[in-house]
C-alpha cells in the first residue's frame, strides 16, 4: 500500500484522563517494527471492560491511553519476519494473544499466554516504546492492540487471519463478547446435553454464554438481569426462563434451588458483581454443580465464600476468553459464522460512526444496548 514505510496520520479517541468523554484526535502511528503488524480498523464494538477502565478505579491504567480490543480490520503494513499475516488480509487483533511458544500456549490445559497485558497481570501497554503519538505524547494501547483508532500496531502474535468473506462490522464481535460468553459455556463450564444452566448478566458476554449452552444441548436455561428488555433476545438465543431479581422476595439463588428442586449444573457470572458470583455458587447442584465466573472487578473486591459450598462438591472456575486458544480459534469462530451455525447479527442493536463513540459508552452504562458497533 501507499502508506506503507510512512508515519500515517488518522483519527483516535484518546482517553486523556479517567471519568472523562473521549476526546476525537488526530494521532500519528508509525510504521510496523520486526514482527509488528499495522493494521486499518474497519468496526470495533464497545465493550464494559472498556467502560470499566474508563472509570479510573484500576490504578494500574496509564494514560494518555487509547481503548479498544474488540475490533476486525485490513493489514495495511507489516515488519520485517511476519510471516503470519500479508497487506490486505482481513484480521481481527487479539487481546489474549498466543504466541504458540511459551509454556502456558503449549499446554492443553489453559489459553493464557505469556505475552498477554492484561492488567491485573502485569500492565495495558508493552514494555516496549508505542508507535501511537498525540500533541507529542506516546498513547498507550489497552491490551497491546487499541482498537478505538483507524490504525494501530500489534505485535505479530496478537493477530489472527481470517476468511475474506467475513463481514468486519459483524465478526469484530468474535475478537472479545461472543467468544467470551460461548466458550465459558462450551470450553470452561462443558456444558453437557440434559443439563440444567443459570447466566446472571445478559449483556453480550452473557448473551454468548446463553447460546453456548443452547449449542451444547442443555435443557433447562434461566437467564437472569434487571433489564427484562434484554429477555427477549436471551429467549431467542435459547433461554427457556428468563428471571428479574427485583421480582422475588427471596434471592435469586433460592429461587433457582426451588425451580430446579436443588439447583443449576451450571452457573456462569458475566458482569462482574461480587455478590452475584455468591449466588452463582449458592445456585449450584451439591456434589456436581459448577460456577464459572467471567466478569472482572474493581481491584481489592473479594468473594465472601462459605467453605461448605466448595466442601459439598461445587467446582469454581474462572474464564478468559472462553477457554479458547486465541489464534487457532478465532478464524474457526468465524468461519462458523459464515456457516451459520454461530450467531452474530443478533448481538449487535446499534452501528454508529466512530465519532459517536462517547454516545455509544451512554447506550453501555445505562443499559440500553447490547453491543454498539463503531464504523471507521
Amino acid at each position: 500500500m501507499e502508506t506503507a514505510g510512512k508515519v500515517i496520520k488518522c483519527k483516535a479517541a484518546v482517553a486523556w484522563e479517567p471519568q472523562k468523554p473521549l476526546s476525537i484526535e488526530e494521532i500519528e502511528v508509525d510504521p510496523p517494527g520486526p514482527h509488528e503488524v499495522r493494521i486499518q480498523i474497519v468496526a470495533s464494538g464497545v465493550c464494559r471492560s472498556d467502560s470499566s477502565i474508563l472509570s479510573g478505579k484500576d490504578p494500574k491504567i496509564q494514560y494518555p491511553i487509547i481503548l479498544g480490543h474488540e475490533g476486525a480490520g485490513i493489514v495495511e503494513s507489516i515488519g520485517d519476519r511476519v510471516t503470519s499475516v500479508k497487506p490486505g488480509d482481513k484480521v481481527i487483533p487479539l487481546w489474549m494473544p498466543q504466541c504458540g511458544k511459551c509454556e502456558e500456549c503449549l499446554s492443553p490445559e489453559t489459553n493464557h499466554c505469556t505475552k498477554d497485558l492484561l492488567p491485573f497481570k502485569k500492565n495495558y501497554i508493552p514494555e516496549t516504546v508505542s508507535k501511537l503519538r498525540c500533541k507529542g505524547k506516546q498513547l498507550h494501547q489497552m491490551a497491546g492492540i487499541s482498537t478505538f483508532s483507524q490504525y494501530t500496531i500489534v505485535d505479530d502474535y496478537a493477530v489472527a487471519k481470517i476468511s475474506d468473506a467475513a463481514p468486519l462490522n459483524k465478526v469484530c464481535l468474535i475478537g472479545c463478547c461472543i467468544a467470551t460468553g460461548y466458550g465459558a459455556s462450551l470450553n470452561t463450564a462443558k456444558v453437557k446435553p440434559g443439563s440444567t444452566c443459570a447466566i446472571f448478566g445478559l449483556g453480550g458476554v452473557g448473551l454468548a454464554a446463553v447460546m453456548g449452552c443452547k449449542t451444547a444441548g442443555a435443557s433447562q436455561i434461566f437467564a437472569i438481569d434487571i433489564e427484562e428488555s434484554k429477555f427477549d433476545i436471551a429467549k431467542e438465543l435459547g433461554a427457556t426462563k428468563c428471571l428479574n431479581p427485583l421480582s422475588f422476595q427471596k434471592p435469586i439463588h433460592e429461587v433457582l434451588l426451588e425451580l430446579t428442586d436443588g439447583g443449576v449444573d451450571c452457573a456462569i457470572e458475566c458482569i462482574g458483581n461480587v455478590e452475584l458470583m455468591l449466588s452463582a455458587v449458592q445456585a449450584c447442584r451439591e456434589g456436581r454443580g459448577t460456577a464459572v465466573i467471567v466478569g472482572l472487578t474493581a481491584p481489592g473486591q473479594t468473594i465472601a465464600l462459605p467453605p461448605t459450598a466448595v466442601v459439598l462438591g461445587c467446582t469454581i472456575k474462572g474464564s478468559l476468553f472462553g477457554g479458547w486458544k486465541s489464534a487457532d480459534a478465532v478464524p474457526k469462530l468465524v468461519s462458523e459464522y459464515l456457516n451459520n451455525k454461530l450467531k452474530v447479527d443478533e448481538f449487535i442493536s446499534h452501528s454508529m460512526p466512530f465519532d459517536k463513540i462517547n454516545e455509544a459508552f451512554e447506550l453501555l452504562n445505562n443499559g440500553q444496548s447490547l453491543r454498539s458497533v463503531l464504523l471507521f
